[in-house]
């Protein structure tokens, strides 16, 4: 069952504006350049810190704009093109504003038989995110499929930001959400 794009899209209710002047992270003697730093210092080359680089961004801003990579690929002596070629090959980077609450669950074939597509209409049901990949219009949530969590004898498990829950029914729902600050 189809419930539209697997991957976040500009909804509805983004409190994080595209229009607004880009504020760069890594500011002179700022905390985030200094762990940046730390970072590069671990490596014997600078292009090795890309990928925490990027979860810094993430962590700092919600998601990775263009000017973002861009800032990334200075810092890093890279162009913004193969910094742009890793943050679209991994789906932990955010390439457009998302919820608060970035719900990811698993919809594999193991997941699919203990009704995992039962539970993605639950979340877009309790979120009022309508639809995969759009945010809520309160701006908390966004909800999109994944392939494999990686904890198929716990089906169907749901990734929320950094936290797992295993084992979630439509039942469970709405409870997992009341839970969330």
């Amino acid at each position: 069952m189809s419930h539209g794009p697997s991957a976040p899209a500009q909804g509805h209710g983004h409190t994080h504006g595209h229009h607004e002047a880009y504020e760069p992270v890594f500011t002179p003697g700022s905390a985030r350049l200094k762990e940046l730093q730390d970072v590069i210092a671990r490596y014997p080359e600078k292009m090795a810190a890309l990928l925490p680089a990027l979860w810094m961004v993430q962590q700092e801003r919600g998601w990775i704009s263009p000017e973002a990579m861009t800032e990334v690929a200075a810092q890093l002596g890279l162009t913004a093109a193969y910094v742009k070629g890793v943050v679209t090959f991994y789906t932990m980077y955010h390439q457009h504003p998302v919820g608060k609450h970035f719900i990811q669950v698993c919809t594999t074939s193991p997941c699919l038989c203990a009704g995992a597509d039962k539970v993605v209409d639950a979340f877009l049901e309790h979120t009022g995110c309508k639809e995969l990949g759009l945010t809520s219009p309160d701006g908390k949530y966004t909800v999109i499929e994944v392939e494999c969590l990686g904890a198929c004898g716990f089906a169907t498990p749901v990734q929320i930001n950094e936290d797992y829950v295993e084992n979630v029914t439509p039942e469970k729902v709405p409870e997992i959400l009341s839970s969330l600050k």
